[in-house]
């Protein structure tokens, strides 16, 4: 039991726990710090990238990446900073496990799933926006239970927001500058599918492992 709950936790999404301490300890308004900090969570969080991974996989025009990545950085930003700032948080595994679903939603969508098994497409946009309050809830969660100070905490809060936007850019041009080479071979279009279908099996496996955290934690 013991080790699963080590398991599940290690799959979280959570701030490190070198960094959980560091929070812990200092007071006052410390902008470097939680730059780094924001800018580390992002760049080192699996979920967030999958994510991005499946919103600009069939994306082609920056213009329409810039669109989907501001949609979800509004919606990441907004529950994030609110969250803490209001003391409102949701049970970490429970928001974990919804946003393991968003990676499967955002996987079936790239194959058509929508639109064969039910004859219409969702409005990407606005998943977008709405998975991106999920995912700072989820980021909210983890910072209330890491007892922030209140001292400096509203600049601090900003600096860790702009250091996960920081964080999102240079995800977002690994990701771009990956998947624009693999687009120029002859094979992408035939193992895209394949890809997506892996994304998906991750989002359910994130799922299935926070939801067997929240019963044996």
């Amino acid at each position: 039991m013991g080790l699963l709950s080590v398991s599940t936790d290690a799959l979280a999404h959570a701030v490190a726990q070198g960094d959980k301490g560091y929070i812990q300890e200092i007071t006052g308004i410390n902008l470097i710090a939680f730059i780094y900090l924001g800018a580390k969570h992002m760049v080192t969080g699996y979920d967030h990238l999958l994510f991005l991974l499946g919103v600009i996989f069939f994306l082609y025009q920056m213009k329409h990446i810039a669109i989907y990545v501001s949609l979800f950085a509004l919606g990441h930003s907004t529950t994030m900073l609110l969250g803490v700032y209001f003391n409102v948080g949701i049970n970490s595994y429970i928001i974990d496990a919804i946003i393991g679903l968003s990676i499967v939603y955002k996987a079936l969508d790239n194959i058509g799933a929508y639109q064969r098994w039910f004859g219409f497409q969702p409005n990407t946009k606005a998943a977008t926006l709405i998975f991106g309050f999920f995912h700072g809830f989820g980021l909210s969660t983890k910072i209330i239970e890491y007892d922030i100070s209140q001292d400096g905490l509203i600049p601090n809060l900003l600096a860790f927001n702009v250091g996960v936007e920081i964080g999102q850019l240079i995800a977002l041009a690994m990701i771009l500058i990956v998947i624009s080479f693999w687009r120029k071979t002859d094979g992408f279009f035939r193992h895209a599918y394949t890809a997506n279908v892996a994304m998906m099996s991750a989002g359910f496996l994130l799922f299935g492992y926070q939801l067997t955290g929240y019963f044996v934690a």
